[in-house]
């Protein structure tokens, strides 16, 4: 193990995307009550960089990404796969 980061929300899935100048972007999805996030966070501190909040009652578990912008996660209890276009 190299590192361990701590979230504020429990993970429902981790990705990561290969940036065009070697520098990559670590994605984790999140969920917490009835609220679900996507976040990029810092692969080094953990610090949250950038949040995609899901419509409320949208839930999210697993994650992968296309390299991209698109986001692909399962649904949870909603048994939806959902895909997501993250917006620049």
């Amino acid at each position: 193990m190299l590192r361990s980061l701590v979230s504020a929300r429990f993970v429902t899935g981790v990705t990561w995307i290969e940036g065009a100048n070697g520098a990559g972007e670590l994605w984790h999805a999140t969920w917490k009550n009835d609220a679900s996030e996507l976040r990029r966070i810092g692969a080094a501190t953990g610090e949250v960089l950038e949040s995609l909040e899901m419509p409320e009652g949208v839930n999210v578990s697993g994650l992968e990404a296309d390299g991209k912008e698109t986001f692909y996660c399962g649904g949870g209890n909603s048994r939806k796969l959902r895909i997501i276009r993250r917006l620049r």
